[in-house]
């Protein structure tokens, strides 16, 4: 018996890191999966988006796992593209119990406006869409989860124009988050169906492995490598740790799914190391 057996999830941004733990990891516990995400270049986003293969080769890992899996290109912004995948998924599989509103950007590097506007439809946009065109089809104990971001709780790491549009937008979009998190779960608890929000800290994907992000950490070097930012990587935890795996974040994502957290909603569940009470703003001192 898995921890998922018989249900079916609705995962967005599911081709690579996150998304992809969150599937296999489903579908490891006995569920099925309606994967989703863009598979194209974003214009304001400096690193590149994860591709067609990608989400093949989640699908794949799904199907391994012994899950069966509906895989759709589909951009978190195009309500309609997802409304489309998720009726797939419901005449293939019958049913859906779980969305995983997992698909993000994080455009930094930038001080162009269209970056903020993109990592506000996606981060925020693609959460409420995800929810939108999932609800009518959530059964009674169901359960959704929206990723969230460590960074956009502790004032002073992205929440500034200063760094950057897209960074603001990405702190805006996930502060957001939380908050509908915490309203949402109280308008659906009437129907027992419960919404958390996760929120990592650095999580060793293709959103903090790149050129972009290097230099964020290390603004002292023109082109800093990997190797010149692992010592900077831990200032977003209190354990010393430079990030989580994303597999660490699946392990959350599947506990909030699953029947073991059936009284827990309106949780903003932090896996970040420490990273918030190390960094979180303290009471003035009288």
């Amino acid at each position: 018996m898995g921890r998922m057996d018989g249900k079916v999830v609705f995962i967005t941004g599911a081709a690579r890191g996150q998304g992809r733990a969150h599937a296999v990891r489903v579908a490891a516990e006995g569920g099925d999966v309606v994967a989703v995400d863009l598979c194209a270049d974003i214009a304001s986003t400096p690193y590149p988006m994860a591709t067609r293969d990608d989400l093949d080769e989640t699908a794949r890992l799904v199907k391994e796992r012994g899950g069966r899996v509906v895989a759709q290109v589909a951009d978190v912004r195009d309500r309609a593209a997802l409304a489309a995948a998720v009726a797939e998924g419901i005449a293939q599989f019958g049913r859906l119990d779980g969305v995983v509103a997992q698909a993000g950007i994080c455009p930094l590097g930038t001080t162009a406006p269209q970056a903020f506007i993109d990592a506000v439809g996606v981060d925020f946009g693609g959460v409420f869409n995800a929810v939108d065109v999932a609800l009518p089809h959530l059964l009674s104990g169901a359960s959704i989860v929206a990723t969230g971001s460590l960074a956009a709780l502790i004032p002073g790491t992205l929440d500034s124009a200063a760094k950057g549009s897209g960074g603001l937008g990405y702190a805006w979009a996930k502060r957001a988050v939380a908050s509908l998190v915490h309203d949402l779960a109280v308008v659906l608890a009437a129907q027992s169906i419960r919404v958390n929000a996760v929120h990592p800290t650095n999580v060793n994907t293709d959103m903090l492995n790149n050129d972009v992000m290097y230099r964020a950490f290390r603004p002292d070097l023109a082109e800093p490598t990997l190797e010149d930012v692992l010592p900077s990587f831990p200032a977003m935890t209190a354990t010393g740790d430079p990030y989580v795996e994303p597999e660490d974040i699946a392990d959350a994502v599947l506990f909030l799914l699953s029947d073991e957290s059936r009284f827990i909603t309106g949780t903003q569940l932090r896996v970040d190391a420490g990273g918030y009470v190390k960094l979180r703003p303290q009471a003035p001192a009288f």
